[in-house]
This record gives structure tokens, sequence and C-alpha cells, in this order.
């Protein structure tokens, strides 16, 4: 899981990049502010992987944070104004890619997984080679050992179905089994509870 911290003065587009990114099975967003006072303070206290990062914030803007954080985390700088001087003063800054906010949701991922690797996409940009690399999610290695039946059960959770005896019905199963399959997805995603499994559940994509 790639944990992600936002920064963006616009309420209304951080929300809804936040909300975004959650969605996006080996993503989390753990932090969003709109601005950099804002965003430098709350890492003090939750740590992330990566940086989004607006350049137009009050305050303290992109640059000025990029600035204090000194490279100290991979930073995807967004951009309504993607011009080549921000892109050389982001980069010397310590900016490790550089996007506008038009760029579609999948290659901010894509970028997110690259820098959070240890790739350099300021040159690059997200290319087709970006893409082939990190394109698609990449799931934690107990979301990726679930099997077929546990994701089924997960699936139902997610949409509301958490009583053992329709669990067990729906499935055709034993309620035991049933026991038997939570106690293991329990294991595999870190959670303690149904209603953690379903949260997990919605997030890996399992409620549709």
């Amino acid at each position: 899981m790639i944990r992600v911290a936002i920064a963006d003065d616009h309420r209304m587009l951080l929300e809804g990049l936040s909300n975004a990114l959650s969605a996006v099975p080996d993503l989390m967003v753990v932090v969003t502010a709109v601005d950099g006072e804002e965003l430098v303070e709350s890492l003090t206290t939750t740590p992330a992987d990566v940086l989004v990062v607006d350049l137009e914030m009050p305050g303290m803007d992109g640059f000025r944070t990029l600035e204090h954080l000194g490279g100290e985390l991979p930073a995807v700088v967004v951009t309504m104004h993607s011009d080549d001087v921000r892109r050389t003063k982001a980069a010397a800054l310590g900016a490790t890619a550089f996007l506008s906010k038009g760029a579609p949701l999948p290659q901010l991922a894509a970028a997110v997984r690259a820098v959070f690797s240890g790739e350099n996409l300021i040159e690059s940009g997200v290319d087709d080679a970006v893409m082939t690399r990190h394109g698609t999610p990449v799931l934690d290695e107990g979301a990726a050992a679930l099997t077929g039946r546990e994701r089924e059960l997960l699936g139902m959770l997610a949409n509301g179905v958490s009583n053992t005896d329709e669990l067990a019905e729906r499935l055709f199963i034993s309620n035991k089994t049933v026991k038997n399959h939570l106690a293991s997805i329990y294991d595999k995603l870190g959670v303690s509870d149904r209603a953690q499994a379903a949260v997990e559940a919605i997030r890996l994509g399992l409620d549709g």
C-alpha cells in the first residue's frame, strides 16, 4: 500500500482527488491539506510515502513546500500551468514527476507508483513505457493471496451482507466454514472485524 499526501488549495478538487486515489486498490490517501504549511505539519504525525502537490497555493505554495521538505519524499507536482520554467524549478527543488491537472487518474496513479519505486519522471513524463510498468495496481501480499471464495465473501460484506447464517446460505457452506474464511481474510488483510473487512473490500473493488 502506498500512502499518499495531497496538498491543493481548491477544496472540491482536493476532496475529489483524495476520493479518486483512495479508490485505487494499492493507494491510500493519508493526508489532505489546503496549503504547504498544513501539509508539512500533518506529515510530522502522519507518515506518507509520496506527495502530490499543487504549485499554486496561498501562503506556503508548492515550490516553498518542496524546498522545505528538501526531497525527503518523492513528489508528484500537479499544476494548471505545466510549462518548462515551472517544471525546471520544481525539479531543482526535488520534484520527481510533473503533471498537468488535466492528466487522467490512471496516469497520476502510475506516476505515484513510479516515483515510489524510485523513478524520476520529470523529463520523460508518464509515457507508454511508464504506463506499461506502473499502470496496473500492485496489491499487497495479503490481498493478492485472497482465494476466489474469500474474494466472493468479501464482496458480500462490501454489499452489506454480514450475518453468518446468510453468508453461509448464499455460499452454500457451513457457518463454521464462513468463520474459517473470515479468520483467513482478517489475517491476510490485517483487519480485525467484518466492518473493517468490508471497507477493505470496497477499496479493492470487490463491491461491484
